[in-house]
């Protein structure tokens, strides 16, 4: 007689999975890993944070804000996610406006910036988190470059105002340290590992 609690073959053969998600990125790369999964997005969450924290406690608190938004059934595994680029000390979120995003882009000019996401996953009986830390550095931006791309691309829906995966990342960004899909918007090879070793899930 199959154990009820069984975490592998209840997520093997009911459990839904949910993106708490708009970004037609994170969708598009959870969806290579196989699993079928729903889209479940609640609005208003306060995405603030308190005082003093570290730029990687600024977003596994938020991460985690998310998930507590979140009622989850017991067939449910909900996964929630931010990504913040952080410059030296600064915490770089999305930009207000165009002018915004050229300020953030001509400051990650010739340099190294870390690009941080924090994932919660939860279901009613447990929540599990993760931080993943990627290197990514830019060549010298010119000016005429910054303003082509913030005017073609209006990358007001990403952190540090850019997206790597566009025209900017092809032209400007020398070097990657660590994880490519962490920078897109989800560290997928970590989801993979940490759903299997902490809820059981089973090959798709």
């Amino acid at each position: 007689m199959r154990n009820p609690l069984d975490v592998e073959d209840v997520f093997h053969y009911s459990m839904k999975l949910l993106l708490a998600s708009n970004s037609p990125r994170r969708r598009e790369l959870l969806a290579g890993l196989g699993w079928p999964f729903e889209v479940k997005v609640l609005e208003g969450i306060d995405e603030s944070y308190p005082e003093g924290l570290s730029p990687e406690e600024v977003v596994r608190h938020i991460a985690r804000e998310k998930a507590a938004a979140y009622t989850v059934g017991d067939d449910e595994l909900v996964i929630t996610a931010d990504t913040i680029v952080v410059l030296g000390d600064e915490i770089m979120g999305k930009p207000t406006d165009a002018a915004d995003a050229v300020r953030m882009l001509r400051e990650l000019s010739g340099k190294t910036h870390q690009v941080m996401t924090a994932v919660c996953m939860k279901t009613q009986c447990k929540q599990h988190e993760l931080c993943v830390i990627t290197d990514v550095t830019f060549k010298e931006l010119s000016d005429e470059e910054i303003d082509y791309y913030v005017n073609h691309y209006k990358p007001f829906d990403k952190a540090g105002a850019y997206g790597i995966q566009e025209w900017i990342g092809y032209v400007g960004v020398t070097a990657i340290r660590g994880s490519y899909f962490n920078v897109v918007g989800l560290p997928v090879q970590r989801i993979y590992d940490e759903l299997r070793r902490e809820f059981g899930v089973n090959l798709p």
